[in-house]
């Protein structure tokens, strides 16, 4: 193999400044203005070096598949540290027909109740430190980590599904309408 084809398959992140990053094995715990969160990649086979501002990867073989994994983890590692920079917002939109849609937040669960007429709530989880605030009509979702942000608007998304209907004349749920990088206040 050549060594332009042994290049492909080492990638480097480069660590911006007030972020600082430290590894434990598998485990990369990221240190930012925002906050401080850790992802473990252990199910992930990439090598991981840390330098003074540089994260190196390099995957452990030379397929296809390989090179995907490499990219995944350089946009994870990425995403991670601009999210403890700058951080990430995502708002959802309240949409109801005929039975008023409230969203609540206790702790680490989200009560959307009196959806379709229903007298008990119907609970959701916040993944990781993502803030929730219900303000009105919008529900808007803020935090430092992309993926636990998204996936805590995607369980929101699912609890508000509507089944055993149709779909286009039943719209009721509550649905994302922006993503954007920054917090909102």
């Amino acid at each position: 193999m050549s060594t332009n084809q042994l290049e492909k398959f080492q990638d480097e992140v480069v660590i911006p400044k007030g972020v600082t990053v430290t590894s434990n094995k598998h485990m990369l715990t990221f240190v930012g203005p925002l906050g401080k969160t850790h992802k473990s990649f252990r199910n992930i086979p990439v090598n991981l070096e840390i330098t003074e501002d540089k994260v190196l990867l390099k995957t452990i073989g030379e397929r296809k598949r390989d090179y995907a994994i490499l990219h995944t983890a350089r946009s994870i590692i990425r995403n991670i540290c601009e999210g403890l920079i700058e951080g990430y917002t995502i708002k959802m939109k309240v949409v109801y027909a005929h039975f008023p849609i409230t969203v609540k937040v206790e702790g680490k669960k989200i009560l959307i109740e009196n959806f379709q007429g229903e007298r008990a709530s119907r609970i959701t989880h916040i993944v990781g430190n993502t803030k929730v605030v219900p303000k009105g009509e919008d529900v808007i979702l803020t935090g430092e980590v992309w993926t636990d942000i998204t996936q805590t608007a995607a369980n929101i998304e699912l609890k508000t599904k509507v089944k055993n209907k149709d779909h286009r004349v039943f719209l009721d749920g509550v649905y994302t309408f922006e993503k954007k990088k920054g917090l909102e206040k």
